[in-house]
Formats: C-alpha cells, sequence, structure tokens
C-alpha cells in the first residue's frame, strides 16, 4: 500500500516577488498538471498549505503563495536552490477544451488570478485555439496588483481589464469586476465560455452580470479553491453537502457549483 500523504522534495528554481505578501515559488516538478489544481506544501513542525498551480513548465509548477499565516510564513524564509515538500497535484482543474472555439470570458479577483493564469496564458498564446479571449481581472488597489510581467504580454493578446477597486493614482481602471462585464463586446452570446474566480461574494455577483448577458449556467465555470484543505476528502473541511470539493472539484460547472457557493 501506498501512503497518500507522503509528498516529495521540490527544489526552488525561482522566487518572483509581486507584492509585500505575495511571491511565486518556481518548484521542481515533472508530470500531467491542469490550472486549477493544487499541491499541498509542507514543512516539517510547521504543517502544510494548498496552494493553487499559477504556472505550468516542461519541469515546473508555479505555485504563487501569499504570506499570510505559520506555514506560509515559513515557506517565505526559503530562496532558490532550497527544498520544500509536495504532494499532489489534486483535483479536477481547468480543462482547456472545454474552451476551445469559444468566446472565452475569464473573470478573477485577487489572488483568484493564479488558479486561471495557466489558462490565461495557454489561449493568450494559442489565439486560435479560441475565438476570442476576454480576461478582467480585478485587485484591491494598484500595489496588490499580480503578475505585472504577464500582464504587459497579455495586453497584446487579449481584450484584457485590469482594474483596482479604489486608488488615487492616473491610468488605472477603478472599480469592481461586474462595473466591466457589462461592457464586453461579444456577438454570439450562444458561443461564449465563462470562468469566475475569486471572492465569494465577488463571484456570486460576476456571475449575475454574466447571466444578465443571456450567458446560461452551462457556460460558466467556477473554482472553489479556496475551500481546499487536506487533499484527498479525508478531513472533511471541504465537505459542502455531499460534495468534497478537492474530490469533485474545485472547479465545477456551474450548474453544479451554483449549489456549492457561499
Amino acid at each position: 500500500m501506498t501512503n497518500e500523504y507522503m509528498p516529495f522534495l521540490s527544489k526552488i528554481q525561482q522566487v518572483i516577488p509581486h507584492t509585500d505578501i505575495e511571491y511565486t515559488f518556481r518548484m521542481t516538478y515533472v508530470g500531467d498538471v491542469k490550472p486549477g489544481q493544487f499541491f499541498e506544501v509542507s514543512i516539517p513542525k510547521f504543517g502544510e498549505a494548498p496552494i493553487s498551480v499559477s504556472g505550468i513548465g516542461a519541469d515546473y509548477v508555479d505555485l504563487t503563495i501569499r504570506k499570510v499565516g505559520k506555514v506560509t510564513n515559513e515557506v517565505f524564509e526559503n530562496q532558490v536552490g532550497n527544498s520544500l515538500f509536495m504532494r499532489g497535484p489534486y483535483g479536477n482543474g481547468f480543462d482547456t477544451a472545454n474552451y476551445q472555439g469559444k468566446d472565452l470570458v475569464i473573470v478573477a479577483g485577487g489572488t483568484g488570478v493564479s488558479p486561471v493564469r495557466g489558462v490565461i496564458d495557454h489561449f493568450g498564446t494559442n489565439a486560435r485555439d479560441v475565438s476570442s479571449l476576454h480576461v478582467i481581472a480585478g485587485f484591491k488597489s494598484p500595489k496588490d496588483i499580480l503578475f505585472k510581467d504577464d500582464i504587459k504580454r497579455w495586453e497584446n493578446q487579449m481584450d484584457l481589464t485590469i482594474t483596482v477597486d479604489a486608488t488615487d493614482e492616473a491610468g488605472y481602471n477603478v472599480g469592481l469586476v461586474t462595473k466591466y462585464i457589462p461592457e464586453l463586446k461579444i456577438d454570439d452570446i450562444s458561443n461564449v465560455a465563462a470562468i469566475v474566480v475569486g471572492p465569494p461574494v465577488m463571484m456570486r455577483f460576476a456571475v449575475a452580470e454574466l447571466q444578465k448577458l443571456g450567458i446560461k449556467d452551462e457556460q460558466i465555470w467556477i473554482s472553489q479553491e479556496r475551500r481546499m484543505c487536506c487533499g484527498l476528502g479525508k478531513c472533511g473541511h471541504c465537505r459542502m453537502g455531499d460534495t468534497y470539493v478537492c474530490l469533485d472539484g474545485p472547479v465545477f460547472n456551474y450548474t453544479d457549483g451554483k449549489h456549492l457557493m457561499d
């Protein structure tokens, strides 16, 4: 028998700072993985934390981590060349086949951009695989914006809107992501596929705005990545009704996911 809780060591290839408390750790990994899946990152004597995959390479995965607790505080003490324990990947992730040939709309808020970054990169690089690509990403303030180098590239690859909740600085779109959904220019609503990831309240109102455009529930996908805990459905913390989010999700079509919204 194999011990499903047994982690493996992964070396840190690169550390990419975004904000004072949010860094991307590029971890050595070779194997199948999808955007939206997650790994458990652990440090002996400190514990473990579930972290969504924010990027995928031939021999690495990117894990964008916010410094907010005992485990993540200790992760930030590590540098390139150090190793961390990991297990996974867990969850079902985003299947890019669901979005091929579609007018793809991605709405993400804050750290919710992390699990969809791989999807954005994939279709930004392979533009012919979708009819169009529209991305709306919202952050609290200019200093909270993640993936600034990626954003510079995305500006030339897609219809991109970056917005902040509030700022006195010029040159920024100001307002919640929901403000910009009605401005989407889409010719055929029936051909839309939409992805929404972020805080629960943001997802609820973003989905409502998409529905006002005529986008049906079966055309929308969400991620409940904030519900992740042990990754194996054993601890019960991710359970919502009869659903174990870490086993059945964290990515859900909204026909199922709407019953799991907080």
